[in-house]
């Protein structure tokens, strides 16, 4: 059977909505907070083992190297609760039309960073 849809395998040339983006990032954003998991037991063990071994976690954890994941995950924190927010709504057929849903994209996108701004002016993330 001959199909005369396109095949278009390139998938970095495929254009995505904006929409697609946030939902991508929002399983992105879920994993990111699920493999980060482990890595916060393993130091939060190494901190209440001795003084020496809350030393090391604390060294570890304010390491110049460690800022951008931590940034990371708490990007990936406050983007995953306010998409999940968003598709919350989306279940109860709120925000389902096309342009309440880029609306609703673009708030999604600007509202995590600028809360991760925030925090990082406030001094919460130190």
């Amino acid at each position: 059977m001959q199909t005369t849809r396109p095949v278009f395998l390139t998938l970095w040339q495929i254009k995505m909505p904006l929409t697609a983006i946030v939902s991508i990032l929002h399983r992105i954003s879920g994993i990111a907070m699920v493999v980060s998991i482990p890595v916060a037991a393993f130091l939060f063990h190494l901190a209440l083992s001795s003084q020496d071994g809350y030393a090391a976690a604390v060294a570890f954890y304010d390491s110049w190297y460690i800022w951008p994941l931590r940034m990371f995950v708490f990007w990936g924190l406050l983007h995953h609760l306010i998409a999940g927010i968003r598709h919350l709504f989306m279940d109860y057929d709120f925000w389902l039309e096309r342009e309440q849903s880029r609306v609703t994209a673009k708030v999604t996108l600007t509202t995590a960073v600028s809360l991760l701004i925030l925090l990082l002016a406030l001094g919460a993330l130190s």
